[in-house]
């Protein structure tokens, strides 16, 4: 397996005229696929994808394109360009993946295409139960604080309902290159009991995790929820917002807390129900449980399977 990293020519006109400002790879990705002599392209943004079908039509061999979004109307009217950039991508692969069946449905919707369903892997040796918890009742959101719909100003806000019964609780947020961006995004950056750390680090993520008694997503719109699974794989149990596809995560009792409203109150009940959670014996082995079914390893043997089918086909 090649991974192709290239770099990434001026963009600035594009993003000045709204348009994709990935579309400046299309000619690099493209060039690199037809000086290689690959037996199949796997593309993970639209452009690159777009390259691949080219390159697909040109050799006969299979292009994947695997969407790391959900391609629903909000996404497709980004940039100027993004609906024909995706359709042309889509119908050009042999085969497009979405991460969910919440995002394989967008696909439906929006695009008329039937996407299979690959959902991310984690990496189980890294994220691992820590041998103790923290001593006071710690909540980790790893979501970027400085993107609005990651809604981490709600959960600054919700947090402080929940200092009101647990004046010693601590929220773990993810520092931003800026947490003047964080402020501009509506967070509440000097809030009682909130603490910025630098979670970017895997391995600071995976400590962060296990030491925490829940972790938490409020997003929304998100296609998966790879942080959500990351978390569980530490024993640790999780509050997420009952949108996008975090449900497929969070789709059992005893591993943690969905939330149906973006309100305060209502996201404060749900941290404090999976605070409790963490004094439950039975908490980890079940949240470690369900995330051995994300796997890295589950991922990539799906992955395989699809690569050896297409390839059957092109014989």
């Amino acid at each position: 397996m090649t991974v192709l990293r290239l770099p990434r020519p001026p963009q600035g006109r594009l993003r000045r005229r709204h348009f994709d400002p990935y579309l400046t790879h299309l000619p690099l990705s493209y060039g690199a696929l037809r000086l290689g002599d690959y037996d199949l392209a796997h593309a993970v943004y639209p452009t690159d994808a777009v390259a691949a079908a080219r390159w697909q039509r040109r050799t006969g061999r299979p292009a994947v394109f695997s969407f790391m979004g959900i391609p629903d109307r909000r996404g497709l009217r980004e940039f100027r360009g993004r609906l024909e950039l995706m359709l042309r991508a889509v119908h050009g692969a042999s085969a497009v993946v979405a991460l969910s069946l919440h995002a394989a449905e967008a696909f439906r919707r929006w695009l008329g295409w039937e996407a299979r369903v690959i959902p991310p892997g984690v990496a189980l040796a890294a994220f691992v139960p820590a041998q103790t918890r923290a001593c006071v009742p710690t909540i980790v959101c790893s979501a970027a604080a400085d993107v609005p719909r990651k809604n981490v100003g709600l959960l600054v806000s919700a947090f402080a309902l929940v200092r009101r019964e647990l004046p010693a609780a601590r929220l773990v947020l993810s520092r931003p290159r800026e947490l003047e961006a964080a402020r501009r995004a509506g967070v509440d950056v000097d809030a009682a009991g909130v603490e910025w750390l630098d979670l970017d680090d895997r391995g600071r993520l995976a400590r962060a995790y296990g030491e925490a008694w829940t972790a938490v997503l409020p997003s929304s719109d998100e296609a998966f929820g790879l942080v959500l699974v990351e978390a569980l794989a530490c024993g640790t149990p999780a509050v997420g917002y009952a949108h996008g596809g975090i449900p497929e995560v969070l789709d059992r009792p005893g591993i943690g807390v969905l939330f149906e409203d973006l309100d305060r109150r209502v996201l404060a009940d749900a941290l404090l129900e999976a605070l409790e959670l963490a004094d439950d014996p039975g908490t980890v082995a079940r949240c470690r449980s369900r995330a051995e079914d994300f796997s890295s390893d589950r991922c990539a043997e799906r992955y395989l399977s699809l690569y050896r089918e297409l390839a059957a086909a092109e014989r």
